[in-house]
């Protein structure tokens, strides 16, 4: 109860902002009539645009009916949200939103307890949160996508690896929430960094069954992501096939250089591809954010940070780093950590506002890929 108290205004907040740029980008639609393709039918999907329009059209048919380009999206939250609406009663589609703002707002409770626990800084974990729910790549954690039950299995995976002082780790735990967030999305493998750095830490003081128990929370993230490689390989005779579509040049792309990718994207604001260029600041940002995390928290911290930030820069084209940024939440808590100011803090929640209303508008306006 008394983290909902915290967490409750900042992560409604953030509802309301979205909800209000998303009518806001109706009443545009509605006086302007764009002639730009699509701009209307996106507009109308709303908070089911985009990816979770796939999400909610798998939990309601599955895969196989959808083909290959469905296996880019892991199972875990569809299959959540399509038990939700057979229970409930209510669409798919609702469903699919429910599930995702109610990850938010688990997953805003349990950053206030990690970072209470971990840094012993309440204040702290207040402006973490509110960070979290008012960045500009957060309206996707109002609309129905996974990066909300992600945060929530990362989160959990680092309360159970870093327990409060004197405690040990939960190895079991760990292993189980690390093994759910490789089922959300494949960017959940890589919190096996976090826990993998965190074994190494404790592994001289542990016993013989608390290696074996910290071995295998390791290699739970991989587990997780391997039973949906093997799922796709009995169902459709591939088993790299999710990885395979997800770096096909359509979306993330192959492995790249980050440095041609940046300059290719910095290009885009002098041929009027201002939504690749959008992504350039994020990324020198991102870059500092990661370099303060490694000096003032502790490794696990960096090492998942590095590896989700590593994975993002990877592809052919930067679209979608700010939400894949999003879900390091370690770089969240240290722009926390530079925020300690109560005049810095204000201008930083302001500037956020301003920029959660345009590059929410900016999607639903099918002007820039969330």
């Amino acid at each position: 109860m008394e983290l909902a108290k915290i967490v409750w205004l900042p992560w409604l907040l953030g509802r309301v902002v979205v909800g209000g740029t998303l009518a806001l980008a109706h009443l545009i639609v509605t006086r302007t009539h764009p002639a730009i393709p699509g701009v209307a039918e996106r507009v109308h999907e709303g908070l089911l645009g985009w990816d979770a329009g796939w999400y909610e059209t798998i939990a309601r048919v599955g895969y196989v009916p959808l083909g290959h380009q469905a296996v880019r999206f892991f199972p875990l939250f569809p299959i959540v949200s399509r038990l939700v609406a057979q229970v409930s009663g209510v669409t798919d589609g609702i469903a699919v939103v429910f599930i995702a703002n109610l990850s938010a707002l688990i997953a805003s409770m349990a950053l206030v307890a990690l970072v209470r626990n971990d840094c012993g800084d309440g204040a702290l974990a207040k402006r973490t949160v509110w960070l979290l729910s008012l960045a500009p790549p957060a309206f996707t954690l109002v609309m129905g996508y996974s990066e909300g039950m992600l945060l929530v299995f990362t989160t959990a995976t680092f309360l159970a690896i870093r327990p409060a002082r004197g405690a040990q780790p939960r190895w079991v735990w760990a292993g189980i929430f690390g093994y759910l967030a490789a089922l959300t999305r494949p960017l959940g493998v890589l919190v096996a960094l976090a826990v993998f750095v965190e074994a190494l830490r404790h592994w001289r003081a542990s016993t013989a069954r608390q290696r074996i128990a910290a071995s295998v929370a390791v290699l739970s993230p991989v587990a997780g992501i391997a039973t949906f490689l093997g799922w796709s390989a009995a169902v459709f005779g591939d088993f790299f096939l999710p990885i395979r579509v997800q770096t096909s040049a359509g979306h993330h792309g192959g492995l790249a250089d980050p440095l041609a990718t940046l300059v290719h994207d910095a290009r885009g604001a002098f041929h009027h591809h201002f939504g690749t260029a959008l992504h350039v600041p994020w990324v020198l940002l991102v870059v500092v954010l990661l370099v303060i995390c490694w000096r003032r928290l502790p490794a696990s911290y960096g090492a998942f940070a590095t590896g989700v930030v590593a994975a993002a820069l990877s592809g052919t084209n930067l679209d979608s780093f700010e939400r894949y940024a999003l879900s390091a939440f370690p770089l969240v808590i240290t722009g926390g950590l530079l925020c300690a100011s109560g005049r810095v803090e204000r201008s930083v929640l302001a500037l956020f506002v301003s920029g959660l209303t345009v590059y929410a508008l900016l999607a639903f306006l099918n002007l820039s890929v969330p």
